[in-house]
């Protein structure tokens, strides 16, 4: 067996990040060593052609059940791919690159646009970028700490400063 190139870091299967480069602080993510390509989620796409490229505008709602800090983002193409769902439905996505902060690392991902709202997490992190020397443990969650707990319940849908009386 080969020894690793790099120290490894140890997350949990769901954990808090942030995409420093699209003003997103915090959001929870799914760590997925059974899904390849990472995934955000996106509304309102958007392809457009900038300096003869294809670029794409979207938004991005880090809050589950809310709109709170959503945000506006244009990102230059980097690929189209044919991606298959845990259902077993094939479609073709957009692929940006993306800055991500995991557990204080930062590190560049190919992740690909989509519908997550029916999801649990408004992102997922694939095998692909967790190969920049994270392992995953499935029996683990927030490794790298919990976001404040007004984030928190903001991430649930319920207001973080509940009026006083």
């Amino acid at each position: 067996m080969r020894e690793p190139d790099h120290s490894s870091t140890i997350a949990g299967w769901r954990e808090w990040a942030s995409l420093p480069e699209i003003g997103v602080e915090w959001i929870k993510v799914k760590l997925d060593t059974g899904a390849r390509s990472s995934s955000l989620h996106a509304f309102d796409v958007e392809e457009f052609e900038r300096d003869g490229e294809p670029w794409v505008r979207y938004g991005v709602r880090p809050w589950q059940n809310s709109d709170d800090d959503a945000v506006v983002v244009e990102s230059r193409v980097h690929d189209r791919r044919a991606v298959r769902s845990s259902s077993g439905h094939s479609e073709e996505r957009i692929v940006v690159l993306l800055d991500i902060v995991l557990l204080a690392r930062e590190m560049q991902a190919e992740v690909t646009l989509s519908n997550r709202d029916e999801m649990g997490f408004r992102m997922l992190i694939g095998r692909e970028a967790l190969r920049n020397g994270f392992l995953v443990a499935s029996g683990e969650s927030f490794l790298g700490g919990r976001a404040p707990r007004g984030v928190r319940r903001q991430n649930r849908g319920r207001d973080p400063h509940p009026p006083t009386a």
